[in-house]
């Protein structure tokens, strides 16, 4: 398995063409949040994870790491 979170958030951001402002209007968050959950500098309340999770279409489980699909 592979990728961090932030890895995996960056990639899932950047494959359905967003920036960081826009998915933090979407999450109702900060665009820094954003920023510091890319880099690993500190993580998504687990209802904001769930919210990651809806919005991209993928398992918490894959965002945390613990599945490839």
């Amino acid at each position: 398995m592979n990728g961090t979170f932030g890895e995996r958030l960056r990639a899932l951001r950047l494959e359905k063409g967003i920036g960081q402002v826009a998915l933090a209007k979407q999450l109702d968050v900060g665009k820094s949040i954003i920023s510091l959950w890319e880099l690993g500098q500190c993580e998504p309340t687990l209802s904001k994870l769930v919210a990651i999770a809806k919005f991209f279409q993928v398992s918490i489980d894959y965002l945390a790491g613990l599945r490839d699909d």
